[in-house]
């Protein structure tokens, strides 16, 4: 394991180099002499065969060639001669050349998708050993070379003679005024926004491939960590994934009256031990030790719960792991830059993150996520946590779950429960018509829904993989134990059903698939959360709400939305700080993580626990494999907070949820305004969070 995580250093730190050599033929569109008088040439040529109408369109189409044209494209004539013929001049023509290029890229990108996907499969699910080869084959991407040849051939280029890019203000402007039709050549042109090589296509796959891989097999075995005294507080075979599973137990030790906290404060240290890499190298994903995170002591397994032989070095040491995350983050980094000079109007990761892939302005989502953590809300619901808990609060308590409404049953109870139910992924895949029909899906489109949707074995906590074509299936990846689901895989795997649900209603039930999907990823998260927050519901196990228990699970919605919101603040902090460091090593980009976890703690949250420099906010693994993504958790959770809203005024989830979904990739605000009469924004949260403290205060204060 050892051998195996410096090497993965090693190649990371490799991508230094491999950047600087790829610098050297990253030739930009240079500005060709004869540009200028051949699109004045062709303006005049087109408007005599198609009228003066054109002669905006063609300007602009000629201007948004001519951005990207490189002198290995051709010469004037060959430009010339490339405008003549593709310029559509005519409304038949155009259209007809619009439902080509919808009709071909969807068939493309679907394809591409499910070679991608079986070229993971492997390193993907949980089925087996994985050999080298299949580390190479999820790093291969099928499609890196597509977007190359579709300039060389010169289909990318008609595409930008016939179609308009946009900018972000146009979109969140004028978008609004738009025709489907309109917003659908909209994104068509966008996918030919860049002009990136191939070869950093596939680098860029190749780096995301190892931190994903990196992150999926980040396990601990919980039944290994001992205290002073050598107590194990956890059950035999329990193996949790940073930080997914390590959260999710901790949220869970609430329910136990006489160990919870002891956990709770060990998963802590273990959290804190990931971010500061002091962790024992030896540690990570080995039941062949026991490990107390306390005095960082690491010995032989004095017991044995694993099924598989576990590894145990020849020199066992607490020999730290060596800053293994953090080269792994700056690899993704590298690999951000590499797109960076092929991305004029967005010539950074944060630029493209928040300009094209949310398109939400980041001064306006860091405003949203400051006004959530400085909300005097905060620290009047950590005082109704106190009096819950009948102590101070911790710095767990960050991911305090007791709003939450609870069924009758212990963790160990729903860990039965669900295991009888579910007993192999096949078994909750079979059962996926039911679980919609229950969340008030038709009983038909529950039916033709499940029929686009795969379950496999995960082998992280879990993910949901659409497809981008008509007709070809989802892939629900959901962690199944060999004694069947337990309840943290369930709450997973519904969450992961939400995202599929989406994807499907949002490819095949939309008027052009080239609006497939919703605005961002934010969307895709806050309509999981609507399935995710009704997973005892799905058990039979939930009872009725009345207006405090609804009351309590908006507060639960405030204080997960105020403790993500923290982390997306940290991540994007981070990115500058890379951004702003471009020549930084492992160690030193170790150190800033630390010093803006604990800097973002002391501002917004040190106030509220009454405890300082807590470093709790950089744990999350998305950070590291992700490319700022945290922050869709948060905008998500707003968003999701709206929807629910509307979902109850609506009375059933099915039908608002297939309406909504339908309405595809349209600017964020256009599509909230449609989905619940409102733009995106903290106000609904904020509103419903100070509603729910007056209902608890009326009610007694618990």
């Amino acid at each position: 394991m050892k051998g195996e995580r410096e090497k993965a250093v090693c190649s990371i730190l490799g991508v230094a180099l491999i950047l600087s050599l790829m610098c050297g033929v990253c030739a930009q569109a240079s500005e060709l002499p004869w540009m200028n008088d051949s699109i004045a040439k062709m303006e005049q040529s087109l408007v005599a065969k198609y009228g003066d109408g054109v002669r905006s369109d063609a300007r602009r189409g000629m201007e948004q060639v001519a951005e990207f044209w490189r002198s290995e494209d051709g010469g004037a004539a060959d430009f010339e001669a490339f405008v003549d013929q593709n310029f559509a001049g005519d409304a038949a023509t155009h259209t007809a050349m619009f439902d080509r290029f919808e009709g071909i890229l969807e068939k493309l990108s679907g394809h591409m998708n499910e070679i991608g996907l079986a070229c993971r499969w492997q390193t993907d699910l949980d089925i087996g050993p994985i050999l080298p080869v299949d580390e190479i084959f999820a790093g291969y991407e099928p499609s890196a070379h597509v977007l190359d040849d579709f300039f060389q051939d010169k289909i990318a280029f008609v595409v930008l003679l016939n179609f308009p890019l946009t900018t972000l203000e146009q979109r969140l402007t004028d978008g609004t005024q738009w025709s489907r039709r309109q917003w659908a050549e909209a994104r068509l042109a966008q996918r030919f926004s860049k002009r990136i090589p191939a070869e950093v296509n596939l680098e860029v796959a190749k780096i995301s491939s190892q931190a994903d891989q990196y992150i999926s097999t980040y396990n601990i075995w919980m039944h290994h960590l001992v205290d002073a005294k050598g107590n194990r507080l956890f059950p035999a075979k329990m193996r949790l994934l940073s930080h997914w599973n390590l959260r999710d137990e901790l949220k869970a030790d609430y329910a136990d009256a006489k160990n919870g906290p002891a956990k709770q404060r060990m998963i802590q240290k273990v959290m804190e031990r990931i971010i500061t890499q002091t962790i024992p190298a030896a540690v990570v994903d080995n039941p062949g030790v026991d490990w107390n995170p306390y005095t960082n002591e690491v010995k032989p397994a004095a017991v044995k719960d694993a099924d598989a032989e576990a590894s145990l070095p020849k020199d066992l040491t607490n020999e730290r792991e060596p800053d293994t995350r953090y080269a792994m983050l700056l690899g993704t980094y590298k690999a951000a830059k590499m797109v960076d000079p092929y991305s004029p109007t967005a010539p950074t990761l944060i630029a493209r993150r928040f300009d094209e892939d949310r398109e939400i302005p980041e001064a306006r989502v860091h405003d949203m996520l400051v006004e959530i953590v400085s909300s005097p809300l905060a620290p009047k619901v950590a005082k109704l946590i106190e009096k819950r808990l009948g102590r101070g609060l911790e710095p767990f308590d960050i991911w305090y779950d007791g709003f939450r409404s609870k069924s009758a049953y212990s963790p160990e109870e729903l860990d039965r429960i669900v295991s009888a139910k579910y007993p192999t992924p096949g078994a909750f895949e079979k059962d996926i018509p039911n679980t919609l029909t229950k969340l008030g899906f038709p009983a038909d489109d529950a039916a033709r829904i499940a029929q686009g949707i795969a379950v496999d074995p995960a082998r992280g906590s879990g993910h949901a993989a659409g497809a981008t074509m008509r007709g070809a299936k989802a892939h629900l990846r959901t962690r199944v134990g060999a004694n069947g689901m337990d309840y943290k895989g369930f709450n997973i795997a519904v969450h992961e059903l939400g995202h599929n649900v989406e994807q499907f209603l949002s490819l095949n039930d939309v008027d052009h698939t080239l609006l497939a999907g919703v605005p961002n990823t934010a969307f895709t998260e806050a309509l999981a959360f609507v399935f995710q927050s009704n997973d005892l519901m799905l058990l039979g196990l939930e009872p009725k709400r009345d207006g405090k228990a609804e009351a309590l699970k908006t507060l639960n919605d405030f204080w997960g939305v105020y403790e993500i919101a923290g982390v997306s603040l940290v991540d994007m902090a981070v990115w500058h700080w890379m951004y702003d460091h471009p020549e930084a090593t492992p160690a030193e980009l170790r150190e800033a993580v630390i010093t803006i976890a604990k800097d973002t703690w002391n501002k917004y949250y040190a106030p509220v626990f009454e405890k300082k420099d807590v470093m709790l906010l950089g744990v999350y693994s998305h950070m590291i494999d992700s490319y700022l993504y945290l922050p869709d958790y948060a905008i998500g959770h707003l968003i999701a907070n709206q929807i629910e809203a509307q979902i109850r005024k609506a009375g059933t989830i099915g039908p608002e949820f297939e309406r909504m979904a339908i309405y595809g990739s349209v600017a964020p605000d256009l599509w909230m305004n449609h989905a619940t009469g409102s733009v995106v924004g903290t106000k609904a949260m904020l509103s419903a969070a100070e509603n729910a403290l007056s209902v608890i205060k009326a009610g007694g204060g618990k």
